[in-house]
């Protein structure tokens, strides 16, 4: 009953922070045009405008995610978790968590279009298909690497730990604008892609769903087979010396 309660607890959450997200992003497009018209000095620069932006509003998410018991945006996110932690989680995340992702996202992409900023687009494949796959697949697995290498030996803090990843996502975001976007979110590409009536097509499929979680579970097997057993070998001489003393 407990897991019951908490698991839905947490489904709603991710909903609810995946429609934040997504209104966020447009909030952010807005704001950033805004500010720009009014202070002309700033419109050469409003694309650094839009990025200083975007890393207040990740640190305003990673709070979130500590007040919410880890609710989460992004499939990715949950999917490596799952599976980097060993937990027993892994059916619950795709049976629930995903979708629910997916499904705020959607809420998102409709609220953000009708009420905030009319012709939104999100993430476009401007390369082919095999190009598309590959740089989405590569950005992925950076970013998940990145997040456990960090969630593992990373510094305690919360705002270094936070900075770290805003900074790394928004430098794989630059590198990714001329291909695919980027996503590397499937649920927020699945939000746009059914606003333009593209989510079922073979582009959308692989590009932002095939090769980001292919890419991710690569990069937990990486971490699992590089980092989890040098950590083992570093605990090995502690624990002997303890046992000599």
């Amino acid at each position: 009953m407990d897991f019951a309660m908490g698991g839905l607890k947490l489904v709603v959450a991710d909903i609810v922070v995946s429609f934040l997200w997504v209104l966020s992003g447009a909030l952010v497009r807005v704001l950033t045009a805004v500010v720009a018209s009014y202070f002309l000095q700033l419109k050469s620069n409003e694309e650094l405008l839009k990025w200083v932006l975007m890393v207040q509003v990740m640190f305003i998410f990673s709070w979130l995610g500590k007040l919410t018991n880890e609710a989460s945006y992004n499939p990715v996110t949950v999917l490596s978790t799952a599976f980097a932690d060993s937990r027993n989680e892994s059916l619950f995340t795709f049976a629930a968590r995903i979708p629910a992702q997916a499904f705020g996202s959607l809420l998102g992409v409709k609220y953000a279009n009708r009420m905030i900023s009319p012709g939104g687009q999100g993430p476009l494949l401007k390369v082919d298909l095999m190009t598309g796959m590959a740089v989405e697949g590569v950005l992925t697995f950076i970013i998940v690497m990145v997040s456990l290498i960090v969630r593992a030996r990373g510094p305690k803090s919360f705002f270094l730990r936070t900075w770290i990843m805003s900074i790394i996502k928004l430098s794989l975001s630059i590198m990714g604008a001329n291909f695919t976007g980027p996503a590397m979110n499937p649920a927020t590409a699945f939000g746009w892609a059914y606003s333009r009536g593209q989510h079922r097509t073979k582009e959308h499929v692989y590009v932002y769903w095939l090769a980001p979680l292919e890419a991710c579970l690569l990069a937990v097997w990486t971490f699992g087979l590089l980092v989890v057993p040098s950590q083992k070998k570093q605990t090995r001489p502690k624990l002997k010396t303890l046992k000599e003393e």
